[in-house]
């Protein structure tokens, strides 16, 4: 029987991107991002549902979502889920299911980044891996994300600002 593992969402970035180097030097770019879903209850009243996902970003896109994107960034991610074991500062076995991206697009208009300068024109880039960096290219080894993290606003609206969130 043959099996699927698809992810394709539309979000926006509760915080700042997280760039660390694998021992071996490849690029690994952590993103937390923010889905909203509205409905209407029983009772007639609106109900606004958030739910945050982990994205795991590698090689050269994982270092041009570190240089381009910041909170409150609206992009399309397509992956795969993926479930990893680590373990914390104790030595337990912790476990972290996040989408494993294959491509992530940057959905902001141009123009529209922080710092006064403009997304690349190649807004994706190729999966591919990267060659080990030498020497101190290395910022941090990945350890996994800690098991008490804060993943910021509760609705991408309060992440960026905007009070028009398109979903």
């Amino acid at each position: 029987m043959a099996s699927l593992n698809k992810v394709m969402i539309i979000g926006r970035l509760g915080r700042d991107p997280e760039l660390r180097y694998s021992q071996s030097g490849a690029a690994i770019c952590n993103l937390n991002v923010a889905t909203d879903e509205s409905y209407t209850d029983k009772q007639g009243q609106r109900v606004e549902q958030t739910e945050w996902h982990r994205v795991a970003v590698f090689s050269r896109q994982a270092e041009l979502c570190a240089n381009y994107l910041h909170k409150g960034s609206l992009v399309y991610v397509e992956g795969s889920l993926q479930t990893r074991k680590w373990q914390d500062k104790d030595g337990s076995d912790r476990y972290t299911t996040e989408i494993k991206a294959l491509r992530v697009q940057f959905l902001d208009p141009k123009g529209a980044s922080q710092g006064g300068y403009d997304a690349p024109q190649a807004q994706q880039a190729p999966a591919r891996q990267a060659a080990p960096a030498k020497g101190g290219n290395r910022r941090q080894q990945y350890q996994g994300p800690p098991a008490d993290e804060d993943l910021g606003p509760a609705f991408p609206s309060e992440a960026s600002g905007m009070d028009d969130v398109p979903f």
